[in-house]
């Protein structure tokens, strides 16, 4: 087993107790910065100096400032813009993106779109988590930035904890981490059996032939059976390297879709063969429970949290950075828009 580092404590004191470090710009000493703990470097917290700073406008003069920030820290949380809108979010991201923002295709979680390329965070039972995962790694192409946007607070809980993929990387045993190495991972999903997102809504369209060429072009396997079900196989890599800087990430989806994650009530309605998702080795070899729950605590042991305020924007590096849910109560709403493609 790898060193470990010391556990990671998930609750803070107030942003306002926190040691600040000013940013200074060009123009003026516009934002300051600072962490909600003196025990990470995650996420950095950008603050305006000043009432009343377009955070837009901010972001475009200074995007070297921003780009600069994210390789730094991969997660910052840009608090008190007073951002109300989605339309205000979508044009923070298109300043601090590269391109055009992504349409979520080849979907594994329901979204309701509230804007173009805007759309709300995992629609899912609020008493239950989402485990910590990146955006679309079972995907060949998949966003290089993931951005959320807090519109509505609930009532109670409901955070975005976030994990450094490069530290849960280091968590995970030689042994086990050279196996998916070596044989990747494999995702298998299955459609319209009753429970889970029909192909229509994944792939955005009800033309059996537009699904094949999606497959055949995004390196998946498909195949069709009886009622116009589905049944779909990726193998991807599971660990990645930043484009930027070369670091090993632990990068899949590998334990966030193996049954022993899901609901527990699939469990008993299906087989593990016709479950919603499963996931296995690259190989097609069965994934051990104990293997699955080393990951969750990998996972678990590098989990940060922090309280979410309304009109906040939490900005990640994709590839870095893994984000989750935590169950809450009441009504919440956060906005999500994904940038720069990579593949």
């Amino acid at each position: 087993m790898k060193e470990q580092n010391s556990q990671i404590k998930t609750s803070y004191p107030k942003l306002k107790n926190a040691k600040r470090r000013s940013v200074d710009l060009s123009s003026a000493k516009l934002v300051e910065t600072c962490f909600f703990s003196s025990q990470e470097a995650i996420p950095l917290v950008v603050q305006p100096r000043i009432d009343g700073l377009d955070i837009t406008q901010w972001a475009k003069n200074n995007r070297g400032l921003v780009d600069t920030l994210l390789l730094q820290h991969r997660a910052l949380l840009f608090r008190n813009f007073k951002v109300k809108t989605a339309q205000e979010f979508k044009q923070f991201v298109e300043v601090t993106s590269d391109g055009e923002l992504l349409q979520y295709v080849d979907r594994t979680s329901p979204r309701t779109t509230v804007g173009e390329q805007v759309y709300t965070s995992t629609v899912y039972p609020a008493e239950y988590p989402i485990l910590l995962h990146n955006e679309l790694t079972y995907a060949i192409k998949y966003p290089l930035k993931i951005y959320f946007c807090s519109i509505k607070l609930a009532l109670r809980d409901g955070e975005t904890p976030i994990a450094d993929g490069r530290k849960v990387y280091q968590r995970i045993d030689e042994e086990i981490l050279h196996k998916f190495i070596e044989k990747k991972w494999m995702l298998v999903r299955n459609y319209n059996n009753g429970f889970g997102l029909p192909w229509q809504e994944v792939f955005q369209t009800d033309d059996k032939a537009k699904v094949e060429a999606y497959c055949r072009e995004n390196l998946i396997e498909f195949s069709w059976k009886e009622d116009s079900r589905l049944q779909t196989r990726q193998i991807r890599q599971a660990v990645h390297y930043h484009p930027q800087t070369g670091e090993p990430i632990w990068f899949n989806h590998a334990a966030f879709f193996h049954y022993t994650n899901l609901n527990a009530s699939l469990l008993s309605e299906f087989s593990e063969h016709e479950l919603p998702y499963n996931t296995y080795y690259g190989d097609g070899s069965t994934i051990n429970p104990a293997v699955i729950e080393h990951i969750n605590q990998a996972y678990q042991q590098e989990k940060i949290i922090f309280p979410w305020q309304e009109g906040d924007i939490l900005m990640l590096d994709n590839m870095s950075i893994a984000h989750g849910r935590q169950p809450y109560i009441g009504e919440r709403q956060v906005l999500v828009a994904m940038s720069e493609l990579y593949k």
